[in-house]
């Protein structure tokens, strides 16, 4: 029996340790079974670069749990983007790419392929069993749904959202100090999250709360207020950007500072309309996503506020490669072994599928089929810890992010 893991997308928290997983469960369900990986995600199935693991790397599969990022590497490939794959020499003219992926899989005679990435890769996934289906090859595909911004249905969470959410609030616990450096700073951290705020929305939450076990000195001008949050903006919600200058106008005379939690998908409509009447169109990925380094939603949030605010200093702070490319926390790893435990499982049962967390079944670890998968799921705005966290730092809801 041969098994293939592929991880694809970018980068998350789980990638290595869902590897060690996969690795470890096998060990255990199918010691004889021959392991490979295929290099930088469906690139490396469309060109036949593989590493296959070999016994020494079988039995130590744990040194896997102390690492971020993949140690057999990711990309962005669409394999139904045909004009994608080929100008990139993915694939020669003509061929179709999903025949090549086939292809390969039938040559290396793959049994089981696992597919380890967010909405895209287990869309791809999910064309790529199709196609197998549809010509008689009967390879099992076991997703696992990793995406830091926590945004695929049906899955209640996904691996790697939770530690990103714990380092974005790591790497601001730094970056707030820098509102010592002048008078009226501005700092915004960017967060990422395209369509979904989930990330920002958590990230701000945890740095809200661990504020709580700090020591405050306010006679020696060490005033938690000048720390906490002022702001999360998330796409999901609704701001008027003048209403929100006013109240933040208040925080700054008040605290000679403003801290923003700001996700990288917020007010992203208005921006990309803004460009384009600008003649400046972003360019678009393999997927047909704007490419968000280009949008630069941080630089327009600060463009618009500096003057509003009388901002001495403006500091925009990404803290995306920070948090994206930590290694499991305790939570996250503990959810990453159950999937792994569950995918191999299913491929042994020749179920297809992406193992996960069941919104639908009631939070279940269950086989969910393939059409079910899609990305866009918003974040809901209304949870608990939510809502508790903008009432403290004095923030209203439901009102739309608007340029004026």
């Amino acid at each position: 029996m041969r098994i293939a893991f592929l991880t694809a997308g970018g980068i998350a928290p789980c990638l290595s340790a869902s590897i060690g997983g996969l690795i470890e469960r096998y060990n255990e369900i199918a010691p004889e079974a021959d392991l490979m990986g295929y290099l930088n995600g469906y690139q490396g199935l469309l060109l036949g670069n593989s590493y296959d693991f070999p016994q020494m790397v079988r039995q130590r599969a744990d040194v896997f749990y102390n690492f971020g990022g993949s140690p057999i590497g990711n990309s962005r490939v669409k394999l139904t983007n045909v004009t994608d794959c080929e100008s990139r020499g993915l694939v020669k003219p003509g061929e179709v790419p999903l025949k090549v992926a086939a292809d390969r899989l039938v040559a290396d005679k793959v049994d089981v392929l696992h597919t380890i990435g967010g909405d895209d890769t287990n869309t791809t996934a999910a064309d790529l069993a199709a196609f197998l289906m549809e010509n008689d090859y009967p390879l099992t595909v076991v997703g696992m749904p990793k995406t830091i911004d926590n945004d695929v249905y049906p899955i209640k969470q996904t691996l790697g959202a939770a530690t990103a959410a714990d380092n974005s609030a790591r790497f601001f616990r730094n970056i707030a100090n820098e509102n010592t450096t002048s008078k009226r700073q501005l700092i915004i951290h960017e967060v990422m999250g395209r369509h979904c705020g989930w990330l920002t929305g958590r990230a701000g939450h945890l740095y809200h709360e661990s504020l709580c076990s700090y020591d405050w000195m306010p006679e020696a001008l060490l005033n938690q207020f000048r720390w906490d949050v002022d702001a999360i903006w998330v796409p999901e919600m609704e701001i008027t950007l003048e209403e929100e200058i006013e109240r933040l106008n208040e925080k700054m005379n008040e605290h000679d500072s403003v801290n923003i939690f700001l996700s990288e998908g917020a007010g992203l409509d208005n921006i990309i309309e803004e460009l384009k009447a600008d003649g400046k169109e972003p360019a678009k990925d393999a997927f047909g996503h704007y490419r968000l380094d280009d949008v630069n939603v941080g630089k327009w949030f600060s463009s618009k506020l500096k003057d509003k605010l009388g901002a001495e200093k403006v500091l925009v702070q990404k803290s995306g490669y920070f948090a994206r490319s930590a290694a499991p926390n305790s939570e996250d790893l503990e959810l990453i072994k159950r999937s792994a435990s569950h995918a191999a499982e299913s491929a042994m049962r020749g179920e297809s599928g992406v193992a996960g967390l069941d919104e639908e079944n009631g939070g279940a670890m269950t086989t969910i089929a393939f059409p079910r998968i899609k990305g866009g799921k918003p974040f809901d705005i209304n949870e608990t810890w939510f809502t508790k966290t903008l009432e403290e730092i004095g923030q209203p809801k439901g009102r739309r992010i608007e340029s004026h």
